[in-house]
């Protein structure tokens, strides 16, 4: 049985304004799929993720996410395509000024859950899965930053969604808390969730077997992997080295490639009021 195609570019530009910062990507995701990006700091990763939840425009190439053309994707049709996405952010972004229960509560509240009785059972089964349901009243700095990521994932799962996107989530943790977030992460892949996890940590590649992409002088370029994918697709590259060449395209003289930078995504990425 064929899996479903959850994201599909072709030939897709990802640029700030007019500076490109990776060229003609192709990037095909199925359900249930777990995809690395990899790179160092700076290589574009955050900013091919931003142009999947609609932080950052496409005008080049073909470009579907959920069944959508992020081409010609509405300013306002892109809150429900998020109420579709799950995000997990590096630095948490949890409230601070609220305990576990009411930063869940905000979400669900947030996204349409009317029901007191439903949200509440939803915050439970969540906290289920990442094992802290005895957290529930916890404040964030009552917590380990493993925890805290482990709720951030729990926020991200809320609304069941069918592609959770993860940028450097473990970039905060320690080795064994990031091993922990990675798992949390793989074993959603497993039940049918895809995922795609930003890192520079490629230690987790031989752990946790995914598809792998690397971003590196502005192109995204496909690694074979000891392992096949979750769910799905192998790649076809025969050099397995981060820092492999390739021969792309080149790039349109009349743009001048810039670095990526990691701007902040305000906690409203969640929001779907507007």
């Amino acid at each position: 049985m064929e899996e479903t195609l959850i994201i599909n570019y072709s030939e897709v530009d990802i640029q700030r304004d007019e500076h490109v910062l990776l060229y003609n990507v192709n990037l095909q995701v199925h359900e249930g799929e777990f995809v690395y990006l990899t790179g160092v700091v700076g290589s574009g990763k955050s900013s091919l993720l931003k142009t999947i939840y609609g932080e950052l425009d496409i005008t080049t190439g073909t470009a579907e996410v959920l069944g959508r053309n992020m081409r010609s994707i509405k300013r306002s049709h892109v809150p429900a395509l998020r109420r579709e996405l799950g995000i997990v952010f590096q630095d948490f972004r949890l409230l601070t000024d609220r305990n576990v229960r009411q930063n869940l509560d905000f979400v669900l509240q947030a996204t349409g859950w009317k029901n007191r009785t439903e949200r509440a059972d939803r915050i439970s089964q969540v906290l289920q899965i990442v094992g802290l349901a005895d957290k529930l009243e916890a404040m964030p700095y009552e917590l380990s930053g493993g925890e805290q990521q482990r709720i951030c994932i729990a926020r991200a799962i809320l609304n069941k969604p069918r592609l959770i996107l993860a940028d450097e989530a473990t970039g905060n943790q320690d080795a064994e808390s990031g091993r922990h977030t990675t798992q949390l992460l793989h074993d959603l892949a497993k039940e049918g969730t895809a995922v795609i996890m930003a890192t520079h940590n490629t230690l987790l590649l031989e752990q946790f077997p995914g598809t792998v992409y690397v971003c590196r002088d502005h192109r995204l370029l496909p690694l074979e992997t000891p392992s096949p994918s979750v769910g799905t697709q192998s790649t076809t590259s025969t050099d397995t080295s981060i820092g492999s060449e390739a021969t792309p395209r080149q790039p349109r003289p009349e743009v001048t490639p810039i670095e990526d930078e990691d701007d902040d995504i305000p906690v409203a990425t969640i929001d779907n009021n507007n």
